[in-house]
């Protein structure tokens, strides 16, 4: 029968430690039970947790069951514990990636090929193991074998630091970084608690293997983990609804340039492609994938997508994740085709006539004294034409402003296709236009223009507006650079004092 004291040791020792795993062990498995990553953790607690029923059994049974018990069940479970290990961060650093698949995973179980063994001899190996009574509980006399093989565990645990310190210089996100940097600070806490208990006999003062306990500073490391950076909780839990509701389409896509999850809005923004089976490449983000592989800086970056053949303006915004040990990105896309279309509307007014949608009087005067600062460094010749629409105010008030409209844009189009590419049309004011021709090749090819302007006018002259045609008449002038003027200015104030009417 116990003591008082005896069962509160007792409680202290065992039952409350195997209540902390049984704790852990669920809160792990329970967030997501179909991971590997989750079930092998929650193996790990249940591995702790079995160390402590063990030795609360053999609290409670005589002291000749200690060397068996401590054999098989002890032993054992020390076995599975670096064999999970070793899964575990290998999963979590990508070690499957480039290890073969027949070896991966189940070359780190290979240590429970000994199992047999301590089964078939069990008696010779407990033998080996005494324990003696020091107060209410059973220690293990220390020998070599044992010393051998904890050192072996303290080697296994600095592999595991080794591991994490490998992967966290291709982090790819501070998330990642900081749960590597927690892992390492728990193992070698883990390792610091081995040293001091485990080399050390503690017997009489604490009971029998204390260095068990470090069982649970490798659990509370997994918990702070999971509770400040959501290790091994892929965001169902805490991020489902925010990634589902929100307004802005949302892509998770693998470093490979394969989308993994949409929500509903990009689904719908993309909703000609099958985003379950496509990449980057086929929404046409080549640039952005470009820069997902550099590990590039994914902000207000303006780019194109295509849902199928239609092509969508967009600003992306990304930020690069871990998930299931695998480096990921998460892009937010703003649809900016409509604002784009109006900005790119809104800087072709500024330059640009919205009647005829010829260059206006401010585009070409730069382009004009563009071309004559070019021409005096390469000692060329260009010419200005101007073109005026006779009697546009008494057209406007016999026919109306709507047929003056008309006659300034059958004007355009004669002038444009008159011009070709040689030379540039703008409209400067009212029924004025002008044309530069630069380089101008000769004075034979600006007269042999004028002359095809005068053809298509002579052949154009009149318009329909409703069912009555509309005669305009047309005046030519034309000036020579440097000859005539030095500046845009004085060119066009040259060629509008020598207009001729025509037609």
């Amino acid at each position: 029968m116990l003591r008082i004291s005896e069962a509160v040791g007792f409680m202290l020792a065992y039952i409350v430690p195997i209540c902390f795993f049984i704790h852990i062990g669920l809160k792990v498995l329970l967030r997501n039970p179909k991971k590997t990553e989750h079930l092998l953790a929650s193996l790990i607690s249940t591995c702790y947790l079995l160390l402590f029923v063990e030795e609360a059994l053999r609290f409670l049974v005589p002291i000749e069951y200690s060397g068996v018990l401590s054999i098989i069940w002890f032993g054992s479970v020390g076995l599975a514990l670096p064999s999970l290990g070793f899964h575990f961060f290998s999963k979590f650093v990508g070690m499957g990636k480039w290890m073969s698949k027949p070896l991966y995973p189940y070359l780190f179980y290979t240590p429970f090929l000994l199992f047999p063994v301590i089964i078939l001899n069990y008696r010779d190996l407990a033998a080996s193991q005494q324990f003696v009574q020091s107060g209410i509980w059973k220690w293990p006399l220390y020998n070599t074998n044992y010393y051998w093989t904890f050192s072996l565990s303290i080697l296994v645990s600095m592999a595991y630091v080794v591991l994490l310190i490998k992967k966290r210089p291709v982090s790819i996100s501070k998330e990642q970084r900081g749960i590597i940097n927690l892992l390492i600070t728990g193992i070698l806490l883990v390792i610091a608690w081995h040293v001091v208990f485990g080399f050390i006999s503690y017997e009489g003062v604490l009971p029998p293997y204390p260095f068990i306990y470090g069982g649970i500073i490798w659990c509370s490391t997994v918990w702070l983990a999971m509770k400040k950076y959501d290790f091994l909780d892929f965001n169902h839990k805490r991020y489902e609804k925010l990634f589902n509701l929100n307004p802005s389409p949302i892509l998770l896509v693998k470093q490979s340039g394969r989308v993994r999850e949409a929500n509903p809005a990009a689904r719908q923004l993309f909703h000609e492609v099958h985003l379950a089976r496509a990449g980057l490449n086929d929404l046409g983000g080549e640039e952005l994938h470009g820069r997902i592989q550099g590990k590039q800086e994914i902000r207000s970056m303006e780019t194109a997508l295509y849902n199928g053949n239609a092509r969508i303006d967009v600003l992306v915004d990304g930020d690069y994740v871990s998930l299931s040990s695998e480096p990921h990105v998460m892009l937010i896309i703003r649809d900016i085709t409509l604002q784009k279309a109006h900005q790119e509307q809104i800087a072709f007014l500024a330059y640009h006539d919205p009647l005829t949608q010829l260059p206006n009087r401010r585009l070409f005067y730069e382009r004009l004294d563009r071309a004559t600062g070019k021409a005096s460094q390469r000692n060329q010749l260009l010419a200005v034409i101007v073109v005026n629409l006779e009697q546009f105010k008494e057209l406007n008030d016999r026919y109306g402003y709507e047929a003056g409209d008309e006659a300034l844009k059958h004007m355009a189009v004669m002038i444009t296709e008159a011009v070709g590419s040689m030379g540039m049309a703008a409209r400067l004011s009212g029924g004025k236009f002008a044309i530069m021709i630069e380089p101008m090749p000769s004075v034979a090819y600006v007269e042999e223009t004028m002359r095809h302007l005068y053809s298509c006018f002579a052949n154009q002259a009149s318009f329909y507006y409703g069912e009555e045609s509309v005669q305009v008449e047309l005046s030519m002038g034309v000036s020579y650079y440097p000859s005539d003027g030095v500046d845009g200015s004085a060119l066009i104030m040259k060629a509008d004092k020598v207009l001729q009417r025509i037609g």
